[in-house]
């Protein structure tokens, strides 16, 4: 049994598979070029209950938790990164309402969620403010019992299709730290309107679109929390929820490469025996394999000690998240190696794991980023180190002191 995997996960985690294999791979062409949203997928998966995997059955959800999340999210990417995502990206929608709603915005929202009749995304980035969350420039303006939110977002997963919006604008310009604040938008809300669907290099299965405020009124109800001033508090709390999640599809995709390539090889002749026979296509195999465990391992980790709200959860998270999207990056291009010519071809397969494996060192915090938060994390733990005082030099100890 791998590690971290109950009985409980491992019956998701053949469900999952199940659906990947029967629903998803024999329809992911077609979604990746007509680049539309799976509704099929989508209903098939609210059929079979992983809708609400994430949610608490207090508000409809089975409770299942962030690990049977990712271990559902792997498998479908296994098939589809594009569908995984379409279906990822609704946890990533409402978990601001999951970590920091009121009561009665978890009663009112979580249960259509649940069940699937209730799709879910996720504004934070803006045109001048991709990982840079902190420079976001849409506003919301009080006014009586309402906000008045303008503004744009950019590169929003199932923008258009989701029903509900997370949305982060400005509350106080003023601060020094001009604190943000985060809403619930419903699709329709008057002011409320959709932008350019970006034309995309992979997870195409999952639209991308502009959000765009013009004076949209939503009423106080609807600050998530009922506490302006924490939207930046709570988008971090709600991207240590995602990452794993992102590092989740980056195995699956890694995963799915790693079958195809391993397959070819054995299949493809070259000088007389089938390609698995030599020694550099054996070391690249070989390689891939150990570093897509590594990475599972790593985000089945930082799923559970979130799950368990352990300490340093953010440094796992963001190690998750680079370790195994560096992990798909690499797998996927070498399984486009091994497959050669034919690798290059739209015809096969893998070109789509290359791309898109792509976006998963890109978004929710790029793996440059995510460097960082691992950095920090690290110069704070280091800071609990002084039983190392003895070994290191005086001289190096004094010049810090003064």
């Amino acid at each position: 049994m791998l590690p971290f995997l109950t009985d409980h996960h491992l019956e998701w985690k053949e469900k999952a598979r199940a659906l990947a294999e029967n629903v998803v791979r024999p329809i992911a062409r077609e979604y990746d070029e007509a680049q539309e949203y799976p509704t099929e997928v989508k209903d098939a998966l609210a059929k079979e209950g992983f809708m609400g995997l994430w949610i608490s059955p207090d508000y409809g959800g089975s409770g299942s938790g962030l690990l049977t999340l990712c271990v559902c999210v792997e498998e479908l990417s296994r098939a589809c990164g594009g569908i995984g995502v379409a279906y990822a990206v609704n946890a990533l929608g409402s978990f601001p309402i999951i970590v920091a709603g009121t009561e009665d915005q978890k009663k009112r929202y979580l249960p259509g969620i649940a069940t699937g009749e209730t799709l879910t995304a996720f504004g934070l980035s803006e045109k001048f403010a991709g990982s840079d969350a902190g420079s976001i420039r849409s506003t919301a303006v009080k006014d009586g019992d309402e906000y008045i939110i303008n503004g744009e977002k950019k590169w929003t997963t199932n923008g258009g299709v989701a029903h509900l919006y997370s949305v982060f604008a400005v509350t106080d310009p003023e601060s020094k730290s001009r604190r943000t604040s985060a809403f619930i938008v419903p699709k329709g809300t008057p002011g409320f309107e959709f932008g350019k669907t970006e034309d995309k290099m992979g997870i195409r299965a999952a639209p991308v679109r502009e959000l765009r405020f013009t004076d949209c009124r939503v009423p106080t109800e609807n600050l998530i929390g009922g506490q302006p001033g924490l939207g930046f508090k709570h988008a971090m709390m709600t991207l240590d929820h995602a990452r794993p999640g992102v590092a989740a599809q980056a195995v699956g995709l890694a995963q799915g490469a790693l079958e195809y390539a391993t397959y070819y090889a054995i299949k493809r002749e070259q000088f007389g025996g089938p390609i698995s026979s030599f020694q550099m296509i054996q070391q690249m195999l070989a390689e891939m394999s150990a570093k897509v465990d590594a990475a599972r391992y790593l985000v089945y980790a930082a799923a559970d000690a979130l799950e368990r709200k352990l300490p340093n959860t953010s440094k796992l998270a963001a190690e998750a998240k680079l370790l195994a999207t560096d992990t798909a990056m690499e797998v996927t291009t070498n399984a486009v190696q091994i497959f050669g010519g034919y690798g290059f071809m739209k015809d096969y397969p893998i070109e789509k794991y290359m791309r898109d494996a792509k976006i998963t060192q890109i978004y929710e915090g790029t793996n440059q980023v995510q460097r960082l938060v691992i950095a920090r994390a690290l110069v704070k733990e280091a800071s609990q180190l002084s039983f190392l005082d003895p070994y290191i030099p005086k001289e190096v100890q004094k010049g810090v002191n003064d």
